[in-house]
């Protein structure tokens, strides 16, 4: 099971990568992103629900946006990090709202169903935290991989405390919206 798993987090990883790799806002990036999340779900099995929670999952997803914001603000200074977020941001901007929002929270459910439940169950928190983390190492942009460090790790820390993985999903949902929501303004798209 553990070879399957590492498999088909390889087959996730390389797609991700293909994914952002794509022209922004083309039908190819939307195909390889939908491929990404379905080769998650595809191999999540059994998904535990854990603890029945809704405000403190919301509450620690508004919260972590709140940090991961001030970081942009930093960020924004910072050229290598500016470049990253921007080239992801570059997604959001050239992209249909409706089609960018939906690609973003199904890919963070499906992330949450494969990493937080199948992926947990058979390493543990650290070791799926690390394929967490060594699977966005893919895109080659520091923003994400940092972002999935952090993130994962709090993700890990629900999904223990919270015996399932709604608390971690509600958490990456509301995050990942309203970093959709807010970052773009802070990385307007680049003139071409």
């Amino acid at each position: 099971m553990k070879a399957f798993l590492a498999a088909v987090t390889a087959a996730g990883s390389g797609l991700l990568r293909a994914s952002l790799a794509s022209e922004p806002g083309s039908r190819r990036f939307h195909a390889l992103t939908a491929s990404v999340a379905a080769t998650w779900f595809a191999a999540a099995g059994p998904v535990p629900r854990g603890r029945r929670e809704v405000t403190q999952p919301v509450l620690v997803g508004a919260g972590a946006f709140g940090v991961f914001y001030g970081c942009a603000l930093v960020a924004r200074r910072v050229a290598p990090l500016r470049r990253a977020i921007a080239g992801v941001l570059d997604h959001a901007h050239r992209g249909p709202t409706s089609t960018v929002a939906a690609t973003t929270l199904v890919t963070g459910v499906a992330e949450e169903v494969f990493f937080r439940g199948r992926l947990y169950d058979a390493f543990g928190a650290r070791g799926a935290t690390a394929a967490y983390v060594l699977s966005t190492t893919a895109t080659r942009n520091p923003a994400l991989v940092l972002a999935s460090a952090v993130m994962g790790t709090l993700f890990a820390w629900q999904r223990g405390r919270a015996g399932g993985v709604q608390a971690p999903l509600l958490t990456h949902v509301v995050w990942s919206a309203l970093m959709l929501a807010f970052l773009p303004r802070l990385f307007p798209p680049p003139e071409r």
